[in-house]
């Protein structure tokens, strides 16, 4: 198949850490080549974000990357970039009339305004015997999950109310990537038989217990891994760690993700989480690491005892697979995604949202029982390389499109059939 992916902030090519670039990045990046690995042709697209970027560049997987000019070629953050959607829009028309894709596939919320726009616009239906390409579109991410969790600091424009849940009924498939994203879609409207199910993956070629690890600065380490914004709960792990800290455990936390170490005094997020840890009397016990370079990611989690993943909401988070696939049990805030990938009591523990008590309590126990705790580690691993693959979520994903594809052609042959029977 021809596959054009769509991801208007999250290019496949970005570095992670900063404030808009994380999860989505990596899934597009190794959703994408483990597709070309079974024989697809697959195409990314994304919003031009510096003007030196050549206007196609191929990837060592084989994912060609194409940079569509809509708005200035700069950073613009992801929730300013509606203003530009038309222009990715027409971009994407121009890209789809040279070269039709068999199915496009969105990745958010706003790649998918673009994507339904193009694949059903009147040149490229013409060129496709008057047929719109087949639209799949993956949210990553919705809007009145987001808007009920952070209330007024959500920064989503106001348009997203709307056009997201047309983006919904619109597309021909929704890719949920757990199972409670299939309820939260069902409640804007999406139809249940247009809804398939593929998790994100894990590279568990990269993600391994066996490798190199850090020193440790303290006997015990924890960390928790993410964007630095307050959703991702970093403030739950500091007030954790504190609590562990009161009870006489010698124990350090590190904090990975934001901009480079030596840019995060810029960082807001990053002033206030040092301030609460200072706040705590732990300063001295967190190593704001900042941005970490995926590749040297398996090396920091090798040497924690737990990872913490304690975030307000989450639609999948591809972290704490990452450590379950390096053997490193995961106390997870049990909400979204989590809820699927981590097992309590099998691969680590969920506890409640926004409970540093809860957290420290079960960190506590994983540190009281070393042995139980490494069997969590082991089954965690088992569980990530069972189950989250890339190549099985390929499999899983290529299935969809080819259902989607399938499911398009009848209903157009249908039409047709009803346009012709009404005219005789």
């Amino acid at each position: 198949m021809r596959i054009a992916m769509v991801s208007e902030h999250a290019s496949p090519l970005a570095v992670l850490g900063g404030v808009d670039a994380g999860g989505q990045n990596v899934h597009v990046a190794e959703l994408s080549a483990a597709l070309v690995r079974r024989g697809h042709e697959v195409t990314v697209f994304t919003r031009r974000d510096d003007a030196e970027l050549p206007d196609r560049v191929t990837m060592p997987s084989g994912v060609d990357v194409v940079h569509v000019t809509a708005g200035p070629a700069e950073h613009v953050p992801k929730d300013e970039l509606l203003p530009f959607v038309p222009a990715l829009a027409d971009g994407l028309e121009r890209a789809w009339l040279a070269a039709r894709p068999d199915v496009v596939h969105g990745h958010f919320w706003m790649s998918g305004v673009a994507a339904v726009d193009a694949a059903r616009r009147p040149a490229v239906r013409d060129a496709r015997g008057g047929r719109a390409i087949p639209v799949v579109q993956t949210f990553h991410a919705l809007g009145h999950v987001k808007r009920r969790h952070q209330g007024t600091l959500d920064t989503s424009p106001a348009e997203r109310a709307e056009l997201e849940p047309q983006v919904g009924r619109s597309a021909d498939t929704v890719i949920a990537t757990c199972s409670d994203e299939v309820f939260e879609l069902r409640s804007i409207g999406v139809a249940a038989d247009r809804i398939d199910v593929a998790p994100c993956g894990v590279d568990s070629g990269l993600f391994t217990p066996e490798g190199p690890r850090e020193s440790r600065g303290r006997p015990t380490r924890i960390a928790t891994v993410g964007r630095l914004v307050a959703r991702k709960g970093h403030g739950t792990a500091i007030s954790a760690l504190a609590r562990l800290v009161d009870e006489g455990r010698d124990v350090e936390l590190l904090v990975v993700g934001g901009p480079p170490r030596d840019q995060l005094a810029g960082d807001e997020t990053y002033r206030a989480l040092s301030a609460l840890a200072e706040e705590l009397g732990v300063r001295d016990r967190v190593d704001f690491r900042g941005q970490v370079a995926q590749p040297e990611l398996p090396t920091v989690l090798r040497s924690l005892d737990a990872l913490v993943c304690a975030p307000w909401y989450e639609p999948f988070g591809i972290v704490p697979l990452e450590a379950m696939a390096c053997g490193v049990p995961v106390v997870a805030a049990s909400v979204g995604g989590l809820i699927d990938t981590v097992v309590d009591g099998v691969t680590g523990r969920l506890v409640p949202p926004r409970d540093p008590e809860a957290v420290a309590s079960a960190l506590a126990t994983m540190l009281d029982a070393p042995e139980a705790t490494r069997q969590l580690g082991r089954e965690g691993r088992r569980r990530a390389r069972s189950r989250y693959s890339w190549d099985r979520i390929a499999a899983g994903t290529s299935a969809s499109y080819r259902s989607t594809i399938a499911r398009s052609t009848a209903e157009a042959r249908r039409q047709l059939a009803t346009t012709k029977g009404a005219s005789l």
